[in-house]
């Protein structure tokens, strides 16, 4: 039986962070809420909303930044268009005024202290990101609904097994690496093609690769953007930004005034191995520090591991001499099948394997991507996936105070080396004598997150987050 349909455009997702699971999953239930109030036709008859959190969303909300997602789309604010400098003004006028225009449309009391309950020690069966929203109507009846935030912007409601979308004849189903491989050899396509094939299932192929070239435009953005941003990240951890001064030190006083002057401007500093380590760190940390800046980013396949594809990609742009729109999109098609298949076979979720899920898969997705672009024959490129998932095996999730940045920022820059490492040992290794399929480290990890203890599970109950002493202001 066939699981979930997935697009490129659902592995990678644009949104605001810090979070997938913990910013834009909850985003996205709470606009899902007020439609479904708006189907029921009850919309205007609200007059109280209550938010319960359960599991993970409640033990580390707050410094995801959960709270925030879910009165902005109860709000019916989009995460994909509101503007990231107009959350603090938005969030202090409903917390201040103890009103909440619900969609947008119809205002009711709201008090976020009394109305918004994080439920530390409950947790729901299905996933342990669950948020269940009640609301009560003037005729003194109740309207209800559960969802779930299952990683990378997904969102399930009670009583689904998966994201509602309609469902459309693929010509290449694939559930597995074995799937995608069997294609590959039937038609002599090469990944990227494959997946494109798919997604002519979906839309045209121009809106596809229009829409491919747009979520690398906001990936580019979000870069050069945390490039240039010195400060320290909020939440109380008062962590420094360093891509800013890296960049700095990197680029040696030659100025620059745009992305394209910023790219011959690195080229120019050489190339030597030191010299691409430290720009590749560079870009993953611009991405993961605006991330946790509650800037725009895309999911890819999560927030959290959002630095990793666009470090590796930027390294191929600078220093292989891939700045090419085609070259571009094959890499972010050929990544998204890949997280396709770890998303179907285990999970992206960190609250349900720890980190492995995230900066692993991401890692994976990366080397992949890399090892198509650079000429990498189809087995080489599911190799490499595997190498790279393999060695973050059993990484666990412990998010200091919550927050995603110590130590998610720098893993990031770890998972993009070691996507670049497992592409070269994939492109000079011959598949033939490849001990583990790419199929057998999915099912290991999977099977590694069943095992894991929930304290390494995105809950800031082991680990890091217990042994480093913080001391984080009042929520």
């Amino acid at each position: 039986m066939q699981r979930e349909q997935i697009s490129v455009f659902d592995m990678f997702k644009i949104g605001i962070g810090p979070s997938s699971s913990h910013t834009l999953g909850p985003w996205r239930a709470a606009q899902q809420f007020v439609h479904y109030l708006e189907q029921k036709e009850v919309l205007p008859m609200v007059v109280q909303i209550k938010i319960l959190l359960y599991g993970s969303l409640a033990k580390t909300g707050k410094g995801h930044g959960t709270d925030i997602a879910i009165l902005l789309g109860l709000s019916g604010d989009d995460p994909v268009t509101f503007a990231v400098d107009q959350i603090d003004t938005k969030i202090d006028y409903i917390t201040t005024g103890q009103k909440l225009w619900l969609g947008g449309k119809h205002q009711i009391s709201f008090s976020p202290d009394e109305d918004m309950l994080f439920l530390f020690t409950e947790s729901l069966p299905f996933h342990p990101n669950a948020v269940t929203f009640q609301a009560l109507l003037n005729n003194e009846t109740a309207v209800s609904g559960t969802f779930y935030s299952i990683g990378g912007g997904f969102v399930v409601k009670e009583g689904e097994q998966t994201q509602q979308k309609a469902e459309v004849d693929l010509p290449f189903p694939i559930d597995t690496a074995n799937d995608l491989l069997h294609w590959c050899r039937k038609t002599g396509l090469k990944i990227s093609e494959v997946v494109m094939e798919n997604e002519l299932a979906w839309r045209p192929e121009q809106n596809t690769r229009e829409g491919v070239l747009n979520i690398y435009k906001v990936m580019q953005e979000c870069m050069y953007r945390g490039c240039h941003t010195a400060g320290y990240l909020p939440g109380g951890l008062n962590v420094a930004r360093r891509a800013s001064a890296l960049n700095k030190r990197l680029v040696k006083g030659q100025s620059y005034s745009n992305y394209n002057e910023w790219l011959l401007t690195m080229r120019q500093t050489g190339s030597s191995f030191q010299n691409i380590l430290d720009w590749v760190s560079c870009f993953a940390l611009a991405i993961n520090e605006e991330n946790a800046s509650f800037g725009r980013v895309v999911t890819a396949p999560t927030n959290g591991a959002a630095g990793v594809i666009p470090a590796v990609l930027q390294y191929f742009i600078s220093f292989c001499d891939g700045f090419d729109e085609e070259r571009i999109i094959q890499f972010l098609l050929t990544a998204s099948e890949v997280g396709s298949i770890f998303k179907k076979g285990a999970t992206i979720s960190a609250a349900m394997g720890g980190c492995q899920a995230e900066i692993g898969v991401s890692s994976a997705m990366a080397a992949a991507a890399l090892t198509e672009v650079l000429g990498g024959s189809q087995r080489q490129v599911l190799m490499a996936a595997e190498i790279a998932m393999e060695h973050h095996l059993g990484m666990t999730c412990d998010p200091i105070g919550g927050l995603v940045q110590v130590p998610c920022i720098e893993r990031n820059t770890m998972g993009a080396i070691k996507a670049i490492t497992a592409s070269q040992l994939a492109l000079q290794s011959n598949p033939d004598k490849a001990k583990v399929s790419l199929d057998a480290v999915v099912k290991t990890m999977w099977q590694t997150a069943l095992d894991m203890n929930s304290k390494y599970k995105e809950t800031s109950d082991g680990g890091l987050a217990i042994n480093i002493p913080i001391s984080l202001p009042e929520c």
